[in-house]
């Protein structure tokens, strides 16, 4: 049997970015991809990211979370995740502010609201070989690359910004035109990123509104993606889009994106949501021991 059998796991989300939080600190426990897997599976706990919270290694800080996608691999950062578990983290504290530690760093959330959370989501990462890309490139926020489907239009030159993941982010005028769920795959696997890449879509409105879909590395489409709005912020800012600041709208909703000039902090603001929590079930695991 699986140690992480009869363990309580919460079903939250962010903008319908599906989200499940494990808190395994004291438990001596860790997530294999297998067993990652094997949860995403189940119907009613199927997720985007699952985010596991292990002791802090770091003074200041409530939790060190590793976090998984959908098919077991990891992520260095979760936007929207991170908003449930300081909500989870915070739910019976009367503090609104707390420390989080992920692969990407030392992630500060503050809550504005009963149900809403602002995330400083560290420095955006605009070298090549902090991306990373495969191979030397003189500018990021317009790199070599294209890509289109028969009898539909090219895809070119997109920007691409680490956010703790790997982000490319094309610029366009009509999401109607592109087919994302068959575009996203093979960009997403393209060898110029050598750890995949979350692949966007975006529409500038305004100076001061952008329009985001996505296609999220190792889950697929997504309602939403935190880490990608701010990629998009930072990489239309860049280009003189927007400014530094701006709301981004994707399929499942709003997130207010600043990227502050006095650090270069990127800070994201946004709901989260509870839906349940459940213990898994042993039987979830059967196929991993057998």
């Amino acid at each position: 049997m699986s140690p992480l059998a009869n363990r309580l796991v919460a079903k939250m989300n962010g903008l319908g970015n599906e989200i499940l939080v494990l808190d395994l600190r004291g438990a001596g426990l860790s997530v294999s991809a297998a067993e990652a897997r094997a949860i995403a599976r189940t119907k009613n706990l199927a997720f985007d990211q699952l985010m596991a919270l292990h002791e802090p290694r770091t003074p200041g800080s409530e939790a060190f979370v590793r976090i998984f996608n959908a098919d077991g691999s990891e992520a260095g950062a979760c936007g929207n995740g991170t908003r449930c578990v300081a909500w989870t983290l915070l739910r019976d504290d009367p503090r609104d502010e707390i420390v989080i530690e992920t692969a990407a760093g030392r992630l500060a959330c503050r809550r504005t609201g009963e149900w809403n959370f602002s995330v400083e989501m560290g420095a955006p990462r605009l070298a090549w070989n902090e991306i990373p890309l495969a191979r030397a490139v003189a500018d990021t926020g317009a790199i070599d690359l294209s890509f289109g489907l028969p009898d539909a239009p090219i895809l070119r030159n997109p920007a691409v910004v680490s956010m703790g993941n790997p982000h490319a982010i094309f610029f366009v005028e009509d999401f109607g035109a592109y087919d994302l769920a068959a575009i996203g795959p093979a960009l997403e696997h393209d060898p110029i990123f050598p750890d995949r890449a979350n692949i966007s879509l975006a529409r500038i409105v305004s100076r001061a509104q952008i329009d985001l879909k996505v296609w999220e590395r190792g889950v697929g489409l997504t309602l939403a993606c935190g880490s990608a709005a701010c990629a998009a912020l930072v990489a239309a800012a860049r280009r003189g889009l927007t400014g530094r600041s701006a709301r981004v709208s994707l399929p499942g909703g709003d997130l207010d994106i600043l990227w502050r000039e006095s650090d270069g902090m990127v800070v994201m603001t946004g709901p989260v949501a509870f839906e349940f929590e459940t213990r898994l079930d042993p039987a979830l695991f059967a196929d991993i021991a057998a």
